[in-house]
């Protein structure tokens, strides 16, 4: 089933009820909404000549027209390809180049500059034409929707398929493992609808709630704070660092968390202290989620109630969780061989579930090693409770979470050594207090070479996007490594002061 069919019944059973705002302002009931995105569909197949299986790419911060640019490429049968709007405008080119996209709409056009592979169009609000009003196109569950682009420790982008089917399980599993969504909630959109937020936006569609772009177009403490007053009801997702900095501001303000009803809370560690300082002042409004794009939003869960358990003791050892398993989920721990184990053993979380990715895109081998008899394969170790909670002990894929974003070391190791007075550098994640992780270069410099952090800082700007850049050089004469020569990266992390 075609996923956009549930925006469509919703616009035709709750035509009038609010459907997308920028802040106070009211952009689109559903039925306007519904006769935007028609006119989209239109243009998409008129104008730029997109067809089924097509893929279409979105490069641009948050705004109404990405909810309108989504479902038009659903209503056609074509393929959405949401680029993080952080990104180096090179690093987003090689996505739109390893999709084969031929159409990105970005913010202003032009960023990119002529190209054979794809076409550029402004995602700028447009007048509408008066297109009729049709159904999405009848689609198959198993029918590519969504190409999620999530890196690997190659640091190459690798683009996880998700069909309608994965994305509908998906938004069932939020609605009963998750949040009940409301025709009263207003969804705010101060997270990257690239990610995680709009992932989240199909179970909201399908209950009529509002869905509110920030004037900021991003994350905003005092912003947020005002539409809870204002609007009230607000229902979003942040990553853990976004909760610390929303909580900071609050007791600045006097702020208690009314008007917000829920925040989802994912994306990287939340540390025991700040999830408790935040239940002290916002009360039960957090819910936890643990999954990665090759299985979206959907691995576990931590209730709001489970959350906010009154028994101190078994309060504090259940928030040290990621929770457990989403309704449509089974999860096992596995040896290096494959091999299940009991409760309370350590090994590789895998998850097999109706939400699990159909592969990667282009890339058969990676899709094979991922993806064995049936089972995701996370590359996340961890352990189930003898209660079923599921706890991360460590990150097989040296992935540094930093603001919930995902930082592959080897990319920006790669781009160090390209640097002529870097002999030699290992990249890992260190404690930061707010940012979750920060990214540390350990750095050994060819003989009679000389560089300093800024000259390197400079180098890393021009070749990758702001948040993956190095906040700290440590240069030393050699790295650690073992008898095979291969760098102990466990040793730098255990140097690392904490956080």
């Amino acid at each position: 089933m075609n996923i956009a069919n549930w925006l469509y019944q919703t616009a035709m059973s709750r035509p009038e009820r609010d459907a997308i705002l920028v802040g106070a302002e009211l952009r689109h009931n559903y039925a306007s909404l519904l006769q935007a995105i028609c006119a989209r569909a239109a243009e998409l197949s008129e104008r730029y000549r997109v067809a089924k299986g097509d893929r279409v790419a979105i490069f641009a911060k948050n705004c109404p027209e990405y909810i309108e640019l989504l479902h038009a490429c659903w209503w056609i049968g074509a393929v959405a390809v949401p680029v993080n709007c952080k990104l180096h405008p090179s690093e987003a080119e090689w996505i739109l180049r390893h999709a084969g996209a031929t159409l990105v709409y970005t913010d202003g056009g032009g960023v990119f500059g002529p190209s054979e592979y794809f076409r550029e169009a402004a995602i700028a609000a447009r007048t509408e034409t008066g297109a009729d009003v049709v159904r999405p196109i009848a689609l198959e569950d198993g029918e590519l929707a969504w190409l999620f682009y999530t890196s690997g420790t190659t640091g190459k982008p690798k683009g996880a398929m998700l069909s309608h089917g994965n994305l509908r399980n998906m938004a069932l599993c939020y609605t009963a493992d998750v949040d009940n969504a409301s025709a009263a909630d207003a969804v705010l959109y101060a997270a990257p609808m690239s990610h995680g937020a709009g992932l989240y936006m199909f179970a909201h569609l399908r209950a009529g709630g509002a869905h509110l772009v920030p004037p900021s177009r991003g994350f905003d403490c005092d912003e947020i704070i005002d539409l809870a007053i204002t609007r009230g009801d607000l229902v979003f997702f942040a990553a853990p660092t976004m909760v610390k900095r929303l909580i900071a501001a609050s007791r600045l303000r006097g702020f208690d968390g009314a008007g917000i009803r829920t925040i989802i809370y994912g994306g990287g560690p939340m540390y025991l202290a700040d999830l408790e300082e935040a239940l002290e002042l916002f009360g039960p409004r957090f819910v936890q989620i643990y999954g990665q794009g090759e299985t979206p939003m959907t691995i576990a869960a931590l209730s709001r109630d489970l959350i906010a358990d009154a028994d101190e003791c078994r309060s504090h050892r259940r928030r040290a969780s990621v929770g457990v398993a989403q309704s449509c989920v089974e999860i096992a721990i596995v040896d290096g061989d494959g091999n299940a184990l009991p409760p309370g053993r350590t090994g590789e979380i895998c998850v097999k579930s109706p939400t699990v990715m159909l592969g990667y895109w282009r890339d058969d081998r990676a899709t094979a090693e991922t993806i064995r008899d049936g089972w995701l394969h996370t590359g996340d170790l961890g352990h189930i409770s003898g209660d079923g909670f599921i706890y991360l002990t460590d990150r097989s894929k040296d992935v540094i979470i930093s603001g919930g974003t995902n930082i592959y070391p080897r990319e920006v190791e790669e781009a160090l050594l390209a640097h002529p007075a870097v002999f030699e550098v290992a990249v890992v994640g260190e404690p930061e207090s707010e940012w979750g992780e920060q990214v540390v270069a350990h750095i050994v410099l060819a003989p009679d070479e000389r560089a300093s952090e800024e000259e390197l800082d400079n180098w890393c700007r021009q070749r990758m996007a702001a948040f993956k850049r190095p906040k700290k050089y440590v240069f030393v004469v050699e790295l650690p490594k073992n008898s095979y020569g291969k760098i102990l990266k466990t040793a730098l992390r255990a140097n690392a002061p904490a956080g």
